[in-house]
């Protein structure tokens, strides 16, 4: 079989799906993807309660999620399938793409590139939303390429349900409409050839309604996403209160940040640098794809709390667009070698995100170990308690998602769905709720040696008061201990 006949995308979604299936469920869900759990499983009317309260700017994923895992259960593996299949389909649109702006060689590499990076097998492995929005803004970009090369109100309305799923999905991504009207501006101003988006000389003539054509196909993602906006905005300070301001260092940090790995990042970024070298006019839209949503998000996250590097995943697909153009000027085996490089180099990456998705990755949080020694020693009648309570760490979430069957949470006076958040309410006097309760395990954020001492207000004082400590129990990042009544 000759290699020119098989088509240019097989190879990069198949490297992608091998390299995201490889210990797709090695590594416990994360704190966020415990979020992700505790949506999808709520009812939809929760899930519309949620959307109001905290989570909008994700209501759509976890809406998606719901159905899906109503198929399939919420196993950790069956929580990240999507995330699988949606990072193989972008590493094969992003070859077809590099096909169709430059040549099948550069296609083929970038795709290839975009395969062994750490940061396609993290966020590949995640149950969150950043894979489906990569995969969205690469069709969506190649959609635009289509219409632009050959206008016709089909193309058009594809693009236009490619930007609105990617609005839905992730209101961040939407920063790279600033890319593709960079794109229309010049091609509506020089034709598609004079956009770097159709070969010089070709049939692809000026559209001169592309100055109503383009936003008309916006008008779809605004009526969907512009009430999501509007709420998600009201919601910042809830949702994004651990973020701070961004710095000038955080430009130079992203890199090793969407790749997972500083030094493939670092790589990747110096290659690309040369690609738009060699491409000419034809780096316009990758180059903007890249730059334009990094440069947006940073200036926006130094006024206000936005500045969170994992939000770019989606420009990623772009540099490697970039770097796959530099390498394909190169002999294939010297191109190849390069992505093996990239590959060898990111193998301890991909190593230690497999054995956790938390960062730094030497802080793992074992819920399951904790939840282990909960199983191995409840009785009936025993109950349980978290500190804190209200925290990103989800404790409760962890534990229950581990357990399946937990003992009492016996300061809960109103839950997460119930109350339309991710935290659930707790008893103001903690006292009262405890009266009766013979046992208690006790699970705390950190590793302590007097568990009761780490446990802060009227709940401490209670717990102190009430109970003694018969065992303690320490796993990475948590503590659990059975407190026995006086």
């Amino acid at each position: 079989m000759r290699w020119s006949r098989v088509p240019v995308w097989l190879p990069p979604a198949l490297l992608t799906l091998a390299a995201t299936l490889t210990g797709l469920g090695s590594a416990q869900l994360w704190r966020d993807e415990l979020a992700t759990w505790s949506a999808a499983t709520r009812s939809p009317d929760d899930l519309a309660r949620l959307a109001g309260t905290i989570d909008a700017a994700t209501g759509p994923y976890y809406l998606l999620m719901h159905v899906w895992l109503a198929v399939v259960g919420d196993s950790t593996v069956a929580l990240r399938v999507p995330a699988v299949v949606a990072m193989a389909v972008a590493a094969g649109l992003l070859a077809v793409l590099g096909a169709w702006l430059v040549d099948r060689r550069t296609g083929l590499v970038a795709g290839l590139l975009f395969a062994v990076l750490p940061g396609t097998s993290r966020y590949g492995q995640e149950a969150r939303p950043y894979a489906l929005a990569t995969m969205l803004a690469v069709l969506a970009t190649l959609l635009l390429v289509a219409a632009l090369r050959r206008p016709g109100w089909a193309r058009w309305a594809g693009y236009a349900a490619a930007v609105a799923a990617l609005g839905l999905i992730h209101l961040i991504a939407l920063t790279l409409l600033a890319a593709h009207a960079l794109v229309v501006l010049v091609a509506w101003r020089r034709g598609p050839a004079g956009a770097g988006i159709a070969p010089d000389g070709s049939a692809g003539g000026r559209d001169r309604q592309l100055w109503w054509r383009w936003p008309v196909t916006l008008v779809p993602a605004v009526l969907l996403v512009g009430p999501l906006l509007v709420t998600a905005r009201a919601q910042r300070s809830e949702q994004l209160n651990w973020v701070d301001l961004a710095r000038p260092d955080d430009l130079s940090a992203l890199p090793g940040g969407v790749a997972q790995s500083s030094v493939v990042g670092g790589l990747l970024v110096g290659v690309a640098v040369l690609g738009a070298a060699r491409l000419g006019r034809r780096a316009l839209l990758p180059v903007s794809a890249v730059l334009l949503p990094v440069l947006l998000l940073f200036a926006a996250g130094a006024v206000v709390p936005l500045w969170v590097p994992r939000y770019l995943v989606f420009v990623v697909p772009f540099a490697c667009l970039l770097a796959g153009a530099a390498l394909a000027a190169a002999a294939t085996p010297a191109a190849l070698a390069v992505v093996v490089l990239a590959g060898l180099l990111g193998l301890p990456d991909q190593a230690a995100l497999r054995r956790t998705h938390e960062w730094p990755r030497n802080a793992p949080v074992d819920y399951a170990g904790a939840a282990r020694v909960i199983a191995d020693g409840q009785r009936p009648g025993d109950a349980v308690v978290y500190s804190p309570r209200r925290s990103w760490l989800f404790l409760d979430l962890g534990i229950e998602y581990h357990l399946g069957d937990p003992p009492r949470d016996v300061l809960v006076t109103e839950d997460e769905a119930r109350r339309g958040d991710l935290w659930a309410a707790e008893c103001p006097l903690p006292a009262q709720c405890l009266a009766g309760t013979r046992r208690v395990w006790l699970v705390v954020a950190g590793r302590h040696a007097e568990p009761l001492a780490a446990v802060s207000g009227a709940k401490g004082d209670a717990l102190r008061s009430d109970f003694t400590v018969a065992q303690v129990w320490q796993r990475p990042g948590l503590t659990v201990a059975l407190l026995t009544s006086r």
